[in-house]
């Protein structure tokens, strides 16, 4: 009605006067006016490109409207449902190519100490959280899974609301691994299936088997005296096939890359039979990877960020220093103070704004509380481009330089 009666301004149409009672009466000016800036000062502000789509529930309010009759005129029905709708999720979606909903803010277990990893995705879960983001190398999947275990048989969730996700690791590319890979990674979350199956690097490690050490971590031989990488040269279609496999078989529902670029999913795209559904990418406003992200959108290709707030999961690793910090930026605390939200909310915000999932960790309550607590309130354009404005293509975890540090192998993915 409010689009109606202040646009649509066409032959049949003149603003102000193309929509009234069924009576023939006008609108009331001064209440139309009022409505109009009320949806103005509350509008939700999205970017949006070729390719995106909107889904709407009507469960709450809904119209229909008839074909325009001979003297010009159509009746529209409204109507607002009495009661209240349940909310079931803090959380929005986004919608894979394969129709599966990945929840746009989850819970990321990386550096999570295996002894507050159950406790923390239990808290997760009883918090609103759905997605969890887990891998065979953060070592902590065994007590990830107990920590779902809890919630689900304590009846707060069944497996079917949660979307679990995890990494196959650079040891395991070749054909013959990555079925028990995930065999493993299913075993040690006590689940049945993967909601999301990644390959966590473009790195191809020589094998170690699962008794010898697990997780085989970077080094593939610590007891020796050269310490580092050993390259397995598996071609990625080899390592994608397999993967295809493992949805076909019903151990995961989709699969996905991390850490690569265009170049690579477009390869992978010649030859896939089920393409990449997510791509999972260092994203923060010092790396917001907006070439990455439209290339991704027009292909269907979901994006979860991992990272989210920048340099803060790299402080303990000496990768990155205080002075990193995306969240003591003026503009960021002014927008914080402008919205009554922490730096971290705005910064989170305007990574779910962007139309991707974020993955932010803790292990502290309040602040798994306050990192899901992001939809009551929206960022304006000009807020988000001022956020935009930080971008410096700067990369915290990036394999070219701190394998050579840390494993003595120089390994770059990135030019």
């Amino acid at each position: 009605v409010i689009a109606a009666y202040f646009g649509w301004v066409d032959k049949r149409n003149e603003m102000r006067k193309s929509c009234v009672f069924g009576n023939g009466e006008p609108l009331p000016a001064a209440v139309m006016d009022d409505l109009k800036q009320f949806m103005d000062d509350n509008a939700v502000a999205c970017r949006w490109h070729p390719g995106d789509f909107m889904l709407i529930d009507n469960y709450m309010a809904y119209h229909s409207r008839q074909t325009f009759s001979t003297d010009g005129r159509r009746k529209v029905m409204a109507s607002i449902a009495k009661g209240t709708k349940d909310v079931k999720s803090k959380c929005h979606h986004l919608t894979l190519s394969s129709g599966d909903r990945m929840p746009s803010v989850g819970l990321g277990t990386w550096k999570i100490p295996k002894d507050k990893t159950a406790e923390s995705v239990y808290s997760a879960i009883t918090n609103g959280y759905r997605l969890i983001d887990e891998a065979c190398d953060y070592g902590n999947e065994v007590e990830a899974g107990q920590g779902i275990n809890q919630a689900i048989s304590e009846g707060i969730v069944s497996r079917d609301d949660l979307f679990i996700t995890s990494k196959l690791w650079n040891t395991y590319h070749r054909k013959e691994h990555v079925k028990a890979a995930c065999l493993k990674t299913l075993k040690d979350l006590s689940v049945e299936y993967l909601d999301l199956y990644l390959i966590h690097f473009p790195i191809s490690l020589k094998f170690v088997p699962f008794e010898k050490r697990y997780p085989p971590e970077w080094i593939y031989d610590p007891e020796s005296a050269d310490k580092c990488m050993v390259e397995d040269a598996v071609p990625m279609r080899e390592t994608w096939e397999a993967m295809q496999e493992l949805v076909e078989e019903g151990l995961v529902r989709n699969i996905g890359l991390c850490n690569v670029g265009v170049s690579m999913i477009r390869d992978i795209l010649s030859y896939a039979k089920i393409k990449p559904a997510v791509l999972q990418v260092e994203i923060h406003p010092y790396n917001s990877q907006q070439v990455l992200l439209r290339y991704c959108r027009e292909n269907g290709i979901a994006i979860t960020a991992f990272s989210n707030l920048g340099a803060s999961s790299y402080l303990e690793l000496n990768m990155s220093t205080k002075a990193d910090s995306c969240l003591e930026e003026e503009c960021v605390r002014k927008l914080a103070e402008k919205h009554g939200k922490t730096p971290a909310q705005i910064v989170l915000r305007w990574g779910v704004q962007r139309g991707t999932a974020i993955i932010p960790k803790s292990s502290k309550t309040h602040r798994l509380v306050e990192n899901i607590s992001l939809f009551d309130f929206n960022l304006s354009n000009d807020d988000m481009m001022v956020i935009d404005s930080l971008n410096a293509n700067k990369r915290f975890n990036d394999p070219g330089v701190f394998a050579e540090g840390a494993f003595n192998t120089f390994f770059p993915i990135y030019e």
